[in-house]
């Protein structure tokens, strides 16, 4: 797994959580700079380069099964990030070993996000997963069957790791996401009925199932927050679609016949930088040295125009009403924040984009970057008039809001049925090898 962590001192912690136990023995990690030489390549070794305009350096994180004790980690600007402006830094990759989990714990993030992409990278470039392929197959399990075995082993395994945030927070954080199949993403029905699997299966307090923000889906959202389960929605790409899935969440609160809703939540993943990308190209076809000067720009105003509506909308007698049964407000979680465009800064989609009960979910390079250089201050209402100015000029130009979030939840659906379908091929190949192996 690509774990990183900027730490003056390179022994990461990995703090054991009491309901870890399962997962020994623990890996000992250690974390060695280099800024300079060739560095010999190893199996058990993970490279990774960050560039500022300060610094350039690489990473790298060594993983062996051996028991050891592990230092302190320092304090970073994840820590301060969660603690002064509230929003809670979650990390955008899963893998096996999950122990590798545990530096990054240490250094602050307090959560996962994953998705098919992810799933299909990890399983396909790692034979971590083999022994337990093998069984299966052996087993006789159907290849489908397979993927969401090795899944659900490594969402429960994580779910461990970040229970004792969950449990400090009550039931505030600490989440780790696993979605369904993408090819329900138009399938009303067949999504809440996965929902429901996927949730009884993992049987973890703290995990989201993440539900697609199509049209086909927001009714889904509402029935199973209806259900009890709690909701990570994502693929959400405009401000139209976003205050759908607000109404879904609200109303399956409503319609949940709980007493008590403290333990009922959900966050709403608005992506960010895939707007950019598609709107960059919009402007640049436009050509115009007005419309070149907002060329980055929309991504974070069409963001900071969605915290307000979650602002508005998570306020006034209906939520009151709900608050008074101990209701959480679905929080906005930020996707989809690396940087498309090496021409825009590294913290492009991050520094701008801090207040007060959001998540920001980070891969690996925009983790590392703010990490090293980001800056913690609560940004994402500080201009708000500038925001709507850009929005509005956007639309000006000719930019259909609306349609670059249809084209974009387009995209993406179809981007998670491809890594998933491809994935379930490579398995299905593997394990038709095995067979004839074993003939």
């Amino acid at each position: 797994m690509a774990s990183i962590s900027k730490l003056s001192n390179p022994n990461l912690a990995a703090a054991s959580p009491r309901s870890s136990s399962a997962l020994r023995p623990e890996p000992k990690l250690s974390l060695s700079f280099r800024t300079g030489g060739r560095i010999q390549r190893r199996a058990s070794l993970l490279r990774l380069s960050t560039r500022s305009d300060r610094v350039e350096r690489s990473f790298l994180v060594r993983c062996s099964q051996q028991d050891g004790n592990h230092a302190p980690a320092n304090r970073t600007t994840l820590h301060d990030l969660y603690e002064l402006q509230r929003q809670s830094p979650w990390y955008d990759n899963l893998c096996r070993p999950v122990t590798d989990l545990l530096p990054l714990i240490a250094s602050g993030v307090r959560g996962v996000t994953s998705n098919p992409t992810i799933f299909q990278k990890a399983i396909s470039s790692s034979n971590a997963y083999d022994e337990q392929f093998r069984q299966l197959v052996s087993a006789g399990k159907d290849i489908e069957s397979v993927y969401w075995e090795l899944v659900i082993k490594d969402i429960q395994d994580a779910c461990k790791l970040f229970e004792p945030i969950y449990d400090q927070t009550d039931g505030g954080d600490g989440y780790v996401s696993v979605e369904v199949s993408p090819r329900l993403a138009n399938d009303t029905n067949g999504t809440i009925e996965a929902a429901k699997w996927l949730h009884k299966l993992v049987n973890c307090p703290n995990v989201y199932i993440k539900i697609p923000a199509t049209a086909e889906c927001v009714p889904s959202i509402k029935e199973v927050i209806s259900n009890g389960i709690s909701v990570n929605v994502t693929l959400i790409f405009s401000l139209s679609r976003y205050e759908a899935v607000i109404d879904a969440y609200l109303d399956g609160l409503e319609s949940s016949g709980l007493d008590d809703l403290s333990r009922l939540t959900s966050v709403a993943s608005f992506f960010v930088s895939r707007v950019d990308t598609l709107v960059d190209k919009m402007l640049e076809k436009i050509g115009t040295p007005e419309a070149l000067e907002l060329q980055g720009k929309a991504a974070v105003a069409q963001a900071a125009l969605a915290y307000k509506l979650y602002q508005k909308k998570f306020s006034g007698p209906r939520w009151e009403a709900l608050v008074k049964k101990g209701a959480k407000k679905q929080r906005l979680l930020w996707a989809s924040t690396s940087v498309k465009n090496p021409a825009y800064p590294d913290t492009l989609y991050v520094d701008p984009l801090i207040g007060p009960d959001t998540v920001s979910t980070m891969p690996d390079q925009a983790l590392q970057a703010f990490i090293d250089h980001g800056t913690v201050s609560r940004t994402i209402d500080s201009n708000l008039s500038e925001a709507e100015r850009a929005y509005a000029a956007l639309q000006k130009l000719g930019i259909d809001w609306n349609k670059v979030g249809s084209q974009l939840e387009v995209e993406g659906v179809e981007s998670f049925k491809k890594s998933f379908d491809s994935l379930l091929v490579s398995l299905q190949e593997k394990g038709d090898s095995l067979k004839l192996v074993s003939l």
